[in-house]
């Protein structure tokens, strides 16, 4: 019994000793391929072969570095021979080091959407199996949040015959892979461009995504010193002229609007999801275009679509504002435009309340200024305090 109960520590020490080595050598591994900069952001995605994967996001701007290796299995450090035999429950997935000052997250998923198939859970074009599904791994509740909302956009939109089913799970280990692995798309270019050519990926991207294949990534970069030129926009104009409204000059425009709202109200882009003023303002108010102080919207008819942008079942007044296609994007959508400044707002679809419109506004902070109710008397807009009231929900 005792030499039995010696033989046991001494198999507990091994084990213990074994993985303490794993883990040295996956951390090791990790500095290996990781960039040198502290500041760097971090995200994981799996879109089938890590190849390609790592291959499209060194192409985005703002990415230092893609390292190919291995996530959502359980097996700590594994080879490519293990992950490959479908048996670990990892699957092929990149990690992406980023400057979060030049490209959000946000840009990062429009980026993946462009080099992989989210409808396929099954693995990837030719790549069979668990070990290739797709994946987006996310390391908090903000990339969550960015990522159900990207993930449902993109089903809404319609690009894809089938449902968009993409996995959105916690990040919980990322594995490196082998060193021939890494920058393979460099080291091998001729074998890389065969793989990719018979796996199909290119010919299925371009087929899906025709002329919006290549994606602006401008529309992706964060806003500088967005809270101070806020601060001063809504004390420029704090008094509009109810009389006439007019849309400013460009010069005035520049001088007035922080970058952000310059950019959704003149050049038609998104500002982000969950990242905005009025996603969760719960005051009962009034919302009126930043550019012009025309009305828009009552707080009654705003309710939390759980999009992450301020959303609402109608307008003031069905001439407020203008409806046109778009087809920037997602096929075509519905884009939504003021009636007087002709300034960009948002898009409109038809996945609102059912007990009301059935129709959802989903609008950009960036392109309103809100005015509580208690203070519409003194900006000009007392012919609308009667009909205020609390949000929906």
């Amino acid at each position: 019994m005792k030499r039995f109960s010696v033989f046991a520590a001494v198999l507990l020490v091994l084990a213990f000793v074994g993985a303490r080595l794993n883990a040295m050598d996956s951390e090791s591994a990790k500095k290996q391929y990781a960039p040198d900069g502290p500041g760097l952001a971090v995200a994981t995605f799996a879109g089938g072969c890590f190849w390609c994967v790592e291959a499209g996001f060194e192409k985005v701007p703002g990415v230092v570095e893609v390292v190919s290796g291995y996530s959502g299995g359980e097996e700590t450090n594994p080879t490519y021979q293990q992950v490959a035999s479908g048996q670990t429950g990892h699957t092929e997935a990149v990690q992406v080091y980023y400057n979060a000052e030049e490209i959000t997250y946000e840009g990062l998923l429009q980026a993946l959407w462009r080099m992989m198939d989210p409808t396929d859970t099954e693995g990837q074009f030719v790549d069979r199996g668990k070990q290739y599904r797709p994946a987006i791994f996310y390391a908090d509740e903000t990339e969550r949040k960015a990522a159900e909302a990207a993930k449902n956009a993109l089903d809404e939109s319609g690009r894809y015959d089938k449902p968009v089913a993409i996995e959105v799970v916690p990040f919980k280990h990322f594995y490196p892979a082998e060193d021939y692995h890494q920058d393979y798309y460099k080291t091998n270019p001729v074998r890389y461009k065969f793989y990719t050519f018979n796996s199909g990926r290119y010919q299925f991207i371009d087929k899906i995504w025709g002329k919006d294949r290549e994606l602006d990534y401008s529309a992706y970069r964060p806003a500088q010193n967005e809270d101070q030129d806020m601060s001063q926009t809504k004390q420029q104009s704090a008094q509009p002229d109810l009389q006439a409204f007019v849309k400013p000059g460009k010069a005035e425009l520049k001088a007035k609007l922080t970058p952000l709202q310059y950019s959704v109200t003149q050049e038609d882009a998104t500002e982000r999801p969950f990242d905005n003023p009025y996603n969760d303002e719960k005051r009962a108010g009034i919302y009126v275009d930043v550019v012009s102080g025309e009305p828009l919207y009552l707080s009654n008819d705003k309710y939390d679509s759980g999009t992450g942008w301020p959303s609402f079942t109608k307008p003031i007044k069905p001439e407020a504002v203008v409806e046109e296609s778009d087809f920037s994007l997602f096929g075509k959508r519905t884009e939504i435009r003021s009636a007087v400044a002709d300034s960009h707002l948002g898009h409109v679809f038809t996945d609102g309340p059912k007990d009301s419109t059935g129709l959802r506004y989903c609008m950009n902070s960036a392109a309103m200024r809100f005015i509580p109710k208690e203070d519409m008397a003194a900006a000009g807009y007392g012919e609308y305090v009667d009909l205020v009231k609390p949000p929906r929900s």
